[in-house]
């Protein structure tokens, strides 16, 4: 592995991770554009640094959601606790964190039964582009039924909950998929974004730290390039923060539109890249 490879690739993650643009979709895509470029691939040969990798990457962009949410997450399990012990089961804070265990139980159910099928179509970019194309329909549609003056609740959380875990196939953006079932249940951008953020960090500790260590084999880590795996984690850590910090300013002007128009256009062009110029 190469520092470059891992540059690019911990870039790319931090930026399309939490924008609705699916960063599956997008490591599928530079990694076309630099083999297309350079004649290289900016996939890891050995497997065992692939997965090292991917940990350390996913585990930058949990380490930015839990600093910028880091007061909001201090306030809301106090909070809980607190309504735990007062046994005040109505409080706003203390059904949220019930709303996101609630969500990682039907997320993780959803992604396990679709596991096989991911696995298969991963493969295929073709088919990414499409589902990549059809998020860019969802956020356009989302946005026309946008209303934005209710709160989270069991219903919206559950909603949310079975879009995030049909994100699991690469293409569909997670928080694309998310936001918009919120917008769609009434929610506006801001508080939609935030509960999308704050369910997808047990998801991102469960799906992308806890499975991959599982099949890793840790008396290989001694060879790895951690020199690269350093600065992948540091790209992807930097860029996520302020993707995330940002893009939740954006939210309150910016309408999901324009994210939904940039699906079409790079899905499309990025299928005809594949349909023509992609080496197997």
């Amino acid at each position: 592995m190469h520092t470059i490879q891992a540059l690019i690739t911990g870039t790319v993650q931090g930026l399309s991770e939490f924008l609705p643009i699916s960063s599956s979709a997008h490591i599928t895509f530079s990694n076309e554009i630099y083999n297309l470029i350079t004649g290289a691939t900016l996939t890891i040969s050995d497997r065992e640094e692939e997965i090292f990798f991917d940990i350390i990457v996913h585990l930058a962009t949990l380490f930015a959601v839990l600093i910028y949410f880091f007061g909001d997450l201090k306030e809301i399990f106090s909070s809980f606790f607190k309504a735990l012990k007062d046994k005040d089961y109505k409080n706003n804070n203390f059904l949220l964190v019930c709303y996101i265990a609630l969500s990682v139980v039907i997320t993780g159910v959803i992604g396990l039964a679709l596991k096989k099928s991911v696995e298969n179509l991963i493969t295929n970019p073709q088919i990414i582009c499409v589902l990549l194309f059809v998020t860019g329909i969802i956020l356009l549609l989302s946005e026309k039924s946008y209303k934005g003056n209710k709160e989270i609740n069991l219903k919206t959380s559950i909603l949310m909950a079975i879009a995030q875990g049909l994100a699991v196939f690469p293409g569909f953006s997670r928080s694309g998929l998310t936001i918009s079932c919120a917008l769609f249940c009434g929610m506006n951008r801001v508080k939609a974004a935030r509960f999308s953020f704050l369910m997808s960090i047990p998801v991102i500790i469960l799906a992308s730290l806890v499975y991959p260590i599982l099949e890793l084999d840790f008396s290989q880590i001694a060879t790895f390039n951690h020199k690269a795996i350093f600065f992948g984690f540091l790209a992807s850590f930097v860029v996520g923060y302020f993707c995330i910090k940002y893009f939740m300013k954006l939210l309150g002007k910016l309408s999901l539109k324009t994210f939904g128009y940039y699906c079409f256009v790079i899905s499309v062009v990025m299928f005809f890249v594949f349909q023509f110029c992609y080496h197997s």
